[in-house]
């Protein structure tokens, strides 16, 4: 498979992963308001002994940990788990594991069982013309566990498509055809895309004429039928491929669509710090950010500061938001029968899709659109709280001999991990709030 085409980066571990035994969570009851309630997690996990060998691992995440890091916790103990929310993960092929390993990775954390619906909705040929079903099923696990980790009572409902996206609009059509069937039969209000490709692959005719449609689409989907649409930033950071057999990295700087859409909010991605203060972040060097060079500025990041936009020039800026990518400090995972670590954008976004199935639970009602409140949020005085703001690091590009020079994580928004990441605690009850004054 080809980790950088399917925005997936995995650290793959043999043995096993040691947990304590703990008491599931207890079911919420689906208000807007529900009864406090306390919920019981396992103790915190002890990574497997075989990390200590691999040369790139750091740390390891476990659900607990994320979910302490992205101030979720408190919102739990209210009862909101995502409970009544349905999260859309738009996939190739999927996985035939899927239901064994979720039912591994379930019981050791001692989670809920999971409520998963695979549909399989086109009538078309499968075509694999890269080779990388195995890399599919490998992202169809991974977004899924996220998810149900992070929002353990929300619905998840893996969307397949039977051709398989690379780069150009292979691919992009039967995506397309699989977000109208959601919207169609009214699946759900969340979507979480793992895929992205190359804008210099999208440059041709019949590139722009696909794009149209997208965005069409898109536009619909977020301001009319009230979905919100996550999509991974990618992970060549301030550049992508030149060619649509993804075999040549660009020597100038690009981004990758739908994640350059503004209808939809891309998801960058960060390094997480251990020490003795607890967990912080830093920017992931392979955080795909940067500026679009079909899209011009949308109204919502006009907003940002004068110096920002001097790095605009009037084009879309890339990512809005970010959660933990770097797979040498990424969650704990089960696929295939084995532990691993999640990485990648590809890993940053469904964490952006289970929040939104909490906010939506505690709004009573699908958030659908939901950046101009997030930049609203992001020039307020409750940004600070809101927002974890990544300051260090950036996303310079180095494959081999091409060095594509990117951009730092800095004060407020940056082009390496947007706004920076949720505290969600405080975060969630800000965004309902700002949603109501934006549209």
């Amino acid at each position: 498979m080809d980790c950088q085409a399917r925005r997936l980066c995995l650290v793959l571990l043999f043995g096993l992963l040691l947990a304590s035994c703990a008491t599931a969570p207890g079911n919420a009851n689906g208000q807007s308001t529900p009864s406090a309630k306390t919920i019981t997690y396992p103790q915190k996990m002890v990574c497997p002994s075989q990390l200590a060998g691999v040369s790139y691992y750091r740390a390891c995440l476990t659900p607990q940990d994320m979910r302490t890091l992205y101030g979720l916790d408190p919102l739990y103990q209210q009862g909101f788990t995502g409970k009544g929310q349905t999260v859309i993960d738009i996939v190739s092929f999927g996985s035939p594991n899927l239901q064994h390993d979720m039912q591994v990775f379930d019981q050791t954390f001692g989670l809920p069982p999971i409520d998963l619906q695979v549909i399989s909705p086109l009538n078309v040929p499968e075509s694999d013309p890269q080779h990388d079903k195995g890399g599919w099923g490998l992202e169809t696990e991974l977004d899924v566990e996220i998810i149900h980790a992070l929002a353990p009572e929300a619905k998840v409902v893996v969307l397949t498509s039977p051709v398989s996206e690379t780069e150009g609009t292979i691919g992009l059509p039967e995506f397309r055809q699989l977000i109208q069937y959601a919207i169609d039969h009214k699946l759900g209000t969340i979507i979480s895309q793992s895929w992205g490709a190359s804008e210099l692959t999208l440059t041709d005719e019949a590139g722009k004429q696909e794009m149209s449609k997208w965005n069409t689409l898109l536009q619909d989907a977020t301001t009319k039928q009230h979905l919100t649409i996550f999509s991974s930033s990618g992970d060549n950071g301030a550049t992508d491929y030149a060619d649509v057999n993804h075999s040549q990295i660009a020597t100038i700087p690009t981004t990758s669509f739908s994640a350059d859409s503004p209808w939809v909010t891309s998801v960058g991605g960060t390094r997480v710090q251990h020490s003795t203060s607890g967990l912080s972040e830093v920017a992931w060097e392979s955080s795909g950010g940067g500026f679009s060079r079909f899209y011009q500025t949308p109204s919502y990041q006009q907003s940002l500061a004068g110096s920002q936009q001097n790095l605009f020039q009037n084009r879309r800026g890339v990512p809005d938001v970010s959660a933990a990518g770097d797979p040498s400090t990424g969650m704990a995972i089960y696929i295939n029968g084995q532990w691993s670590l999640a990485g990648g954008t590809s890993a940053s976004t469904p964490v952006w899709a289970a929040l939104m199935a909490v906010a939506n639970q505690k709004a009573g009602h699908p958030l659908g659109f939901i950046n101009p409140a997030l930049y609203q949020l992001g020039a307020s005085s409750t940004y600070a709280q809101d927002f974890h703001d990544v300051t260090e690091g950036n996303n310079s590009s180095v494959h081999g001999n091409t060095v594509v020079q990117g951009y730092s994580a800095s004060t407020g928004w940056d082009a390496v991990t947007g706004l920076g990441t949720p505290n969600a605690a405080k975060l969630i009850p800000d965004l309902i709030a700002a949603v109501q004054t934006t549209k």
